[in-house]
């Protein structure tokens, strides 16, 4: 059995990959506040930012699924949240708080949890961590996303170097998916252009008809993940394939 774990998978990029591999016969478990309504896929609800039962749940799937002979898992750590576009000296605490702890916190913590519960399982494991140029390059009002996608960035590089050491080890790679037409882009459109001097740029990407979609995302990183493209600790944006 293929077995697939997507967080934020109801919505945007995480629906379309977790529709994308049910339709490739994988079993996609979706953990996510609310449904993707796909066939095929195990809806578990969750909110991502309550730690304590994010945990919980992650435990207890993991468990749940070794009982089953698994052929290859991957945990595709794809939710996260933009927070308020401003200057950070306008930021709340609590909205800071919030997308470090989506963005960074929990996928760290779901990655610890994955590579311990299935240390002893000898088929291909691996962890997909949905980033962002957002890493590299430093955004005016956007202070908290890109420094907590710099941190999955790293997050990615440590489990690598980790990981090679490691009998039967964890893969880890992360993944840019360019600008892509969801409700995030939606959110930066309608932001105040003093909150965001970037603003124009991504007003004229939709109307340029220049985003890419869900499903081409989920397209490319499906056939970059089963091609086998990448040797772990590789950190690429999907307009390079």
């Amino acid at each position: 059995m293929d077995i697939i774990i997507i967080t934020g998978g109801s919505k945007g990029i995480g629906k379309a990959l977790a529709n994308k591999y049910a339709t490739e016969n994988y079993k996609v478990y979706s953990l996510a506040r609310t449904s993707s309504d796909l066939e095929n896929v195990t809806n578990i609800t969750v909110d991502l930012s309550d730690l304590k039962k994010t945990e919980n749940t992650f435990n207890a799937l993991l468990n749940e699924l070794l009982n089953f002979k698994i052929t290859s898992i991957t945990l595709i750590n794809n939710a996260g949240r933009l927070g308020k576009i401003s200057n950070l000296e306008n930021l709340k605490p609590i909205d800071i708080s919030k997308t470090i702890q989506l963005n960074t916190t929990t996928p760290i913590i779901l990655s610890s949890l994955f590579i311990k519960i299935t240390e002893q399982l000898s088929c291909k494991k691996q962890i997909i961590n949905i980033s962002s140029g957002a890493a590299k390059s430093p955004y005016q009002g956007w202070s908290i996303y890109c420094t907590s996608k710099a941190a999955i960035d790293m997050m990615t590089k440590a489990i690598a170097t980790e990981q090679i050491e490691v009998e039967n080890g964890v893969k880890c790679n992360a993944i840019y998916p360019g600008v892509v037409d969801t409700n995030m882009q939606s959110e930066i459109r309608n932001t105040n252009k003093a909150d965001f001097n970037s603003l124009q740029r991504f007003v004229d990407l939709k109307e340029n008809n220049e985003l890419y979609t869900p499903e081409f995302v989920a397209e490319t990183i499906y056939k970059v993940d089963t091609e086998n493209q990448l040797k772990s600790g590789d950190i690429v944006d999907i307009r390079d394939f």
